[in-house]
């Protein structure tokens, strides 16, 4: 079984910054992919960005190229979205999710991925 808990998550001015941290345990397969969706009010939830364990690609939606960097620390085994230039519609909750490989690359899909995390709530003001 598989545990992913998020953290890093508070409130922020737009144009600040937050870094996001994902702690996984258990056991994964050899190649897979871990993800950031997020969840606004009253919106469904949407794919940010992913990054593909056992490689090095990256995965980012429109919305958040160029100002959010997915990573990750393998001896900590932990992922981390670095979050720049914050704007208020950033403001979701961000769930950390894992197991999301389709088709040789990483899926945008919720429903690709088994793992997921509790979530860490991002509130960027204006």
């Amino acid at each position: 079984q598989v545990q992913l808990v998020e953290s890093g998550g508070g409130s922020v001015q737009a144009g600040g910054s937050l870094r996001l941290s994902c702690a996984a345990s258990g056991r994964m397969f050899s190649s897979y992919c871990m993800g950031w969706f997020r969840q606004a009010p009253g919106k469904e939830r949407e794919w940010v960005a992913a990054l593909f364990i056992g490689g090095s690609s990256t995965y980012y939606a429109d919305s958040v190229k160029g100002r959010f960097t997915v990573s990750r620390d393998n001896a900590k085994n932990t992922l981390y979205l670095q979050m720049n230039s914050l704007k208020p519609e950033d403001t979701a909750m961000y769930y950390c999710a894992a197991d999301g490989l389709y088709g040789g690359t990483c899926s945008k899909a919720e429903n690709d991925y088994t793992y997921w995390g509790q979530g860490t709530q991002v509130t960027v003001s204006s």
